[in-house]
């Protein structure tokens, strides 16, 4: 729910109903306050609820958070305001955001593993485990929601938890929208939004183009997004909708990453072989999706999708030998599932079910290439196939009138398959298939009518990727046969309510259990094993205080404990004890906002990170760093028309850390500076 009340908030007699809406946060009213509670409802966790009545951790932000005076780079600068979440790697476009949740997905060397993402309600996570969110147009996204923890065993192959992302749907009025950015290092950026209802019609269409230059030599990237959604109300029950998603980037530069002694030298600088290569990638997308909705069905509500993506992709990285590959995919599924409300015992149950089916399939090569960037010979030629299909269930049942039960369960199955057409009889082919139960469960308190506890318990499971089960590089291996599904199970206790008439408050205790976690081998990145057991314990805290009907303070702390608890290297060195790479104990994000219901706007946010360890051995320390980032913007409107000019800055401080470390690198290459103080500002057009 988008918020613009603000002019009502100041006048009204409920202060604690205006402090979340000034933060732009969902808030279930006091029961003393004698009114309707103002909610939001989230629908991630596959049964829609209220924020407040979900037995998770979960973060929404809204097109507020996700635009305002935004460099409009990635959705990371919205989502560090959730705690237990790391975002990396924003200023390399040819490696992509990597996202870790409770550590989960921390390990992959580009691109999401461990987290379940979908776009629509149609999936960008492959049946694989691996994700991009390089097609995601920012300008076209109204809503983000982010689970952290076990009601990702729900949606299958993903450890971490889910993020779902909702864009524009077409507006009650029609609109058109123009918004220019610039900034250093040749920043630009323009996009044009519009939409418009006719009748049973709807029509949403967003469109931008990104050129940047980039902090670092070999980095530059020109990117087109496409996002365009039509709707067809048949009745007043059912619904039809089409989304048709299109990406075009002609090239991603990846400056890779250095050494200490080069970041001393020259952090701006590429690696030597970057620039010698031209290492970087090129990719073209498009998907189309169909929706359909039917409230006529008995009681309840049935939904089917059906999608296909395209995706064709050549990169180059930063190093000679195996370094060139490409592979051109097909992408494609449907899900169908029921929503209802029944009984149980006298007792309200609410229920879904559902199943998903989903197929990849790789038609992919690899390539030798010298010092100078000249092809030498061919290494892998294959089509890679996977298959993933679940069948799913959850219920909510009100066990007495505080009390809630939340009950799922769900039942995959995933079958991997290389046919290898380049080695002698085609040694490197292999197959596998995994069977997999999971469940979630939780409970819910109402302890008081602004405080309500929950205790949750999930298990969920996380394949090995392509890229995991087969070493290109030693063609002639196929599958790893040792290498297996990591398992884990979590446990979760929260708290979440208002304390006075302005500060909301989220706490959550979690600990998870990890058998068979899959991490890189450090003497051979380009190999995977897996470590016997892990296990992350952490707290996580989150506020939101209106001081004012104008400002509002929000901070999200994480500390956290993510060790090895047995695992021998391929060395033979034990690492038990021995923290996981790439993951700070502590984090702490903190932002103070400003606006004005008449228009101006300030915001001033900083993020604190620990230090982290390169390396499994934890030989490798990577100092933290704190970062600030101010925003201002004016808002006003004439015959019409709105006008928004904003600016920012970001790394205002310019201090001197890293976007982003690569995990057992090769050669000790593992970090990649991010930007000193750099500037953007833009101008938004509405009529």
């Amino acid at each position: 729910m988008p918020v613009r009340t603000h002019h009502a908030c100041h006048r009204t007699r409920l202060p604690l109903v205006c402090a979340a809406l000034l933060a732009g946060l969902p808030v279930q009213a006091s029961e003393q306050a004698g009114e309707e509670p103002i909610t939001i409802t989230i629908t991630a966790p596959r049964l829609p609820r209220t924020l407040q009545h979900t037995p998770a951790a979960v973060t929404v932000a809204d097109e507020r958070d996700l635009r305002q005076a935004r460099q409009g780079l990635a959705l990371d600068t919205a989502l560090n305001r959730s705690p237990g979440v790391l975002f990396q790697n924003r200023y390399n476009f040819a490696q992509n955001l990597r996202l870790s949740i409770r550590g989960f997905g921390a390990r992959a060397p580009f691109g999401i593993r461990g987290v379940r993402i979908l776009v629509d309600g149609f999936p960008e996570t492959l049946p694989d485990g691996q994700s991009q969110i390089d097609s995601i147009d920012l300008d076209s996204v109204e809503r983000v929601e982010l689970i952290r923890g076990p009601s990702s065993a729900l949606y299958g192959n993903a450890a971490g938890g889910v993020l779902q992302v909702t864009t524009a749907a077409p507006p009650p009025a029609p609109f058109a929208e123009l918004t220019a950015r610039a900034g250093s290092h040749d920043l630009r950026k323009l996009s044009l939004r519009g939409g418009a209802r006719h009748a049973a019609w709807g029509a949403h269409l967003s469109a931008s183009r990104l050129d940047y230059d980039g902090y670092r030599d070999q980095s530059r990237t020109r990117k087109a997004l496409l996002n365009a959604k039509l709707t067809h109300d048949i009745d007043a029950r059912r619904s039809v909708s089409a989304v048709l998603t299109a990406l075009d980037q002609p090239y991603g530069e990846d400056p890779g990453g250095l050494t200490r002694a080069e970041v001393a030298a020259d952090r701006r600088q590429a690696a030597p072989n970057a620039l010698a290569l031209d290492s970087g990638q090129q990719v073209r997308q498009q998907r189309l999706g169909l929706h359909y909705r039917d409230r006529g069905i008995g009681p309840g509500e049935a939904s089917a999708r059906l999608f296909y993506t395209r995706r064709d992709f050549e990169q180059q990285l930063p190093f000679p030998g195996p370094s060139r590959l490409q592979y051109e995919r097909d992408f494609y599924g449907a899900g169908l599932d029921y929503t209802a409300n029944a009984g149980l015992g006298g007792r309200p149950l609410r229920f879904t079910v559902g199943i998903e089916a989903a197929r990849q399939r790789d038609d992919r090569q690899r390539f030798l290439v010298d010092g100078s960037g000249g092809v030498t010979g061919q290494i892998q030629d294959a089509t890679e196939t996977a298959t993933e299909i679940g069948v799913y269930g959850q219920a909510d049942l009100a066990l007495m009138d505080r009390l809630d039960l939340t009950l799922g369960g769900r039942y995959d199955r995933v079958a991997f398959d290389i046919d290898d057409r380049f080695t002698p009889d085609g040694a490197a082919s292999g197959s596998r298939r995994f069977d997999e139960l999971s469940f979630t469960l939780g409970l819910g308190h109402q302890l008081h009518p602004d405080h309500r506890l929950y205790a949750a318990a999930g298990s969920a499971f996380e394949t090995p990727t392509f890229t995991e089960f087969s070493d290109p590089t030693e063609p002639q291996q196929g599958f790893d046969p040792g290498l297996d599904p990591q398992q884990a199970l979590n446990l979760e206790l929260g708290a979440k309510g208002f304390i006075g008439p302005g500060l909301r408050y989220e706490l959550a205790l979690f600990r998870v259990e990890t058998r068979d976690e899959i991490v890189q081998v450090a003497s051979e990145p380009d190999r995977f094993a897996n470590a016997a057991r892990t296990r992350r314990t952490g707290l996580e805290a989150a506020l939101v205080y209106a001081i004012s009907d104008r400002l509002t303070a929000t901070a999200a702390y994480t500390r956290a404990r993510y060790r090895f608890r047995e695992f021998v290297d391929a060395s033979g060195t034990d690492l038990a004890g021995r923290r996981l790479p790439g993951l700070p104990q502590q984090t702490l994000f903190a932002e103070l906002a400003w606006r004005d219901p008449g228009g101006p706007y300030v915001i001033l946010d900083g993020l604190g990170v620990d230090r982290v360890y390169a390396d499994n051995a934890n030989r490798e320390p990577v100092a933290g760093y704190a970062v600030f980032n101010l925003r201002a913007g004016m808002r006003g409107a004439w015959q019409g028309t709105e006008l928004e000019i904003f600016a920012g800055i970001n790394n205002l401080t310019d201090r001197d850390y890293f976007s982003n470390v690569r995990i057992n690198a090769a050669a000790g290459r593992y970090f990649e500076p991010a930007p000193q103080r750099n500037l953007h500002a833009g101008v938004r057009i509405r009529h």
